[in-house]
């Protein structure tokens, strides 16, 4: 961050001040443009096809910032970029008032202007905006990065966002996309006849998800207090309630590690539907995201890393069990204990977490062997119940529950299951958790004793959903780093 003595800092303070002097006021709290740079230029051709080489009669005013500055003796080329696009302006001392041709050295690179004229096409054929009037909105003190193609200093990026928003295209572009994304997303859903609603951020117990929270104090209530780590336990009650479609795009903050797919902090969607199962949610799941794809992107394949991705329906569905077995040679089934799992895994080359329980040991088999290969979308189902508490079990094998998670681009971006809707077995599965925690496992669900009251009240059949929109959004921007795709991710903060 620059000193305030800074050289380049000191030169825009005193042309701030010059400004000042002649009774300007750089920063005014209003500006009225008639048009952005691409209605400019659309408006300008519509001219064009009628008056080929004449300038507009209709004056044009824009704004934005300055981001090129040319000074040729008695005339001044300027590039103006705003929200949509740049457009060139030229400034003559003929052509404006009094003294604002010599205040046109008072401006610098980054600044905000306003520019009121007519246009026309340069004898190079750059549609051109000439300056009749122009008005400095905001007069910038630091200069802008070197290069406006982009930043290339990774933190630099990351920690001041503004700056690689205002000097790439690109990075513009992602963020506009996720948005769309966004955007896209819940009209899907509204169509679909679900209600978004809002949960409590802050509760006075983390649950609906195996994770470690971050802790606050309540000082309203004198009470220790956690960030969500899910959605989950609200959402049902509002089914249990009887709102029978619900949905919830929000944040999520998990006390977790830092990588290329995992920020503390990211945004899910949430969704929960009464007497739908994850056959029907895992149907919704690939209707949605080929529609986002479509509807954003204008196609179902899409370019990502190295290959293309085919998003269009149906995708494939493989056993966990299955999936697993083919990559490792291990069988999980085979094995009821906890130990004799380790043990095959060691024979194998894998080296078991130490205190790992049964369910952890699936889920790293699942992370090292698997998911990585799973570039094409596909839904892994039937996983073991102890990676799932919240989930329904299958009628046919006890030891499963409908669940699946959906991989796409070598990354999971959903989990969804039939939901537990028992809730006597639902406390035994809590306790279980407790007895994980104990012995170490700090990630463990624990009991919540309202969600409990809550589903002794009655829970119809019903399907959720959790779905990453972080990571969707590195799919369909084609980022490999779930940082490019969060506005401010998380750093450490510099002394």
């Amino acid at each position: 961050m620059a000193e305030r003595n800074d050289e380049f800092y000191q030169q825009r303070l005193s042309k701030l001040q010059a400004l000042r002097a002649q009774g300007l006021d750089p920063y005014p709290s209003r500006f009225e443009r008639t048009h952005t740079a691409v209605e400019a230029a659309a408006y300008f051709a519509a001219f064009e096809a009628e008056h080929a080489g004449e300038h507009t009669e209709e004056t044009v005013t824009l704004a934005g910032r300055i981001t090129a500055l040319r000074v040729m003796g008695k005339a001044t080329f300027m590039d103006i970029r705003d929200g949509t696009g740049k457009l060139q302006a030229y400034f003559r001392a003929d052509h404006l008032p009094a003294g604002q041709f010599q205040n046109l050295k008072e401006l610098d690179l980054g600044d905000f202007v306003g520019v009121t004229g007519n246009l026309f096409r340069t004898r190079t054929g750059e549609v051109t905006l000439g300056a009749h009037h122009y008005a400095v909105l905001a007069k910038s003190l630091q200069p802008p990065p070197e290069k406006w193609h982009g930043l290339t200093d990774t933190e630099t990026r990351y920690r001041h966002r503004y700056l690689d928003l205002m000097s790439s295209e690109e990075v513009r572009q992602t963020f506009i996309t996720r948005s769309r994304v966004v955007a896209t997303m819940r009209r899907f859903l509204d169509d679909r006849g679900f209600l978004e609603v809002e949960t409590p951020m802050l509760q006075p117990q983390a649950g609906g998800a195996m994770a470690r929270p971050f802790v606050t104090h309540y000082n309203a209530l004198d009470q220790q207090f956690y960030l969500r780590i899910a959605t989950e336990l609200h959402l049902k009650r509002l089914i249990v309630g009887g709102l029978e479609k619900v949905y919830e795009i929000g944040r999520i903050f998990r006390n977790e590690g830092i990588s290329t797919k995992h920020n503390p902090e990211f945004t899910t969607l949430e969704s929960y539907e009464a007497y739908a199962s994850y056959l029907d949610v895992m149907a919704m799941v690939e209707d949605m995201v080929s529609h986002i794809a479509r509807t954003v992107l204008g196609a179902t394949e899409i370019p990502y890393k190295e290959g293309t991705i085919n998003l269009t329906p149906p995708w494939r569905r493989i056993t966990l069990r299955d999936a697993i077995q083919e990559r490792s040679g291990i069988d999980f089934l085979a094995y009821r204990e906890t130990d004799a799992l380790a043990e095959a895994m060691r024979s194998k080359g894998h080296t078991p977490p130490a205190g790992a329980g049964f369910g952890k040991l699936v889920d790293e088999l699942l992370s090292n062997t698997v998911e990585r290969h799973l570039m094409q979308p596909a839904f892994l189902t039937e996983y073991p119940v102890e990676l799932s508490p919240l989930a329904k079990r299958m009628p046919e094998n006890a030891r499963l529950v409908e669940r699946f998670e959906a991989f796409v681009g070598g990354m999971e971006i959903a989990n969804a299951f039939s939901e537990l809707n028992d809730p006597v077995e639902q406390r035994a599965r809590f306790s279980h958790q407790a007895q994980m925690r104990a012995l170490g496992d700090d990630e463990a669900e624990l009991p919540d004793e309202d969600f409990l009251f809550a589903l002794e009240h009655g829970m119809p059949p019903t399907g959720g959903l959790g779905m990453g929109i972080d990571r969707l959004a590195m799919l369909l921007t084609g980022n490999a780093s779930i940082r490019e795709v969060i506005l401010f991710p998380q750093l450490r903060r510099r002394e």
